[in-house]
């Protein structure tokens, strides 16, 4: 696979789970039935956008900007567990769970940016 195969891929990747992060927290809620705590969800799509914009779009960098929000995704389920928004113990799992598969998705992306960048040196 090419250099620029893997960068798009690495986009679809990122932009994918973006999209599905704020369909899953708005309309399905991931924090109970959903609501204000489900906005914390939007954090993590910010670093992505934000660290695109700061690095310029350059693979590794990207790859550094989606691997942080991977992390951030983890650390917003453990801010929602810790401030006790779910309804027992169930729901902190489904929270957590569900924030690591989001947090997967962008570790995904994060390592088809850096096999890009890899492979243009």
């Amino acid at each position: 696979m090419t250099s620029k195969n893997l960068y798009v891929l690495g986009g679809i990747a990122a932009a994918g789970t973006a999209i599905l992060l704020v369909l899953g927290a708005g309309a399905l809620g991931i924090i109970g039935d959903g609501g204000r705590a489900d906005m914390m969800y939007l954090a993590p799509i910010g670093i992505v956008v934000l660290g695109a914009l700061m690095v310029r779009f350059r693979s590794r960098g990207m790859a550094f900007a989606a691997g942080t929000a991977a992390v951030a995704t983890i650390v917003v389920g453990l801010i929602a567990i810790a401030a006790g928004l779910h309804d027992d113990l169930d729901g902190a799992r489904d929270i957590l769970m569900i924030s690591a598969l989001y947090a997967a998705m962008f570790a995904v992306s994060g390592w088809l940016f850096w096999r890009s960048g890899s492979l243009t040196r």
